[in-house]
């Protein structure tokens, strides 16, 4: 099992409704490919450094997973598909990668 992360940006034009439904659609597939989720964040709306789409803010999500290799591809495939997406990224984390991620969600628990 890989640990990963992964950063989507989800159109601004969504409603709130249609945002957790997006997310959850997403969590789940990912469920269903035997990963872990570790962590999901919600970013919220901000603005991008240049236009995308012609839109100049979007939805920032993060997921942190462990997973088979196997189970990001299909994942992948479903971002490009789907037009809601605006980009992502997901990279494999090394040691130091995730023990950095264990220590930014234990001061984000401490700042809640």
């Amino acid at each position: 099992m890989n640990h990963y992360e992964t950063v989507f940006i989800l159109n601004p034009v969504l409603s709130d409704e249609q945002i957790k439904e997006t997310v959850k659609k997403y969590e789940d597939l990912l469920v269903s490919k035997g990963a872990k989720m570790v962590s999901k964040e919600d970013w919220g709306l901000k603005k991008l450094a240049y236009p995308i789409q012609n839109k100049k803010s979007g939805f920032y999500h993060l997921f942190e997973f462990t997973a088979p290799g196997e189970a990001v591809g299909p994942l992948e495939v479903e971002f490009r598909r789907d037009e809601r997406f605006m980009r992502y990224l997901t990279v494999k984390l090394d040691k130091h990668a995730i023990s950095w991620a264990q220590r930014r969600r234990d001061k984000l628990k401490e700042k809640a």
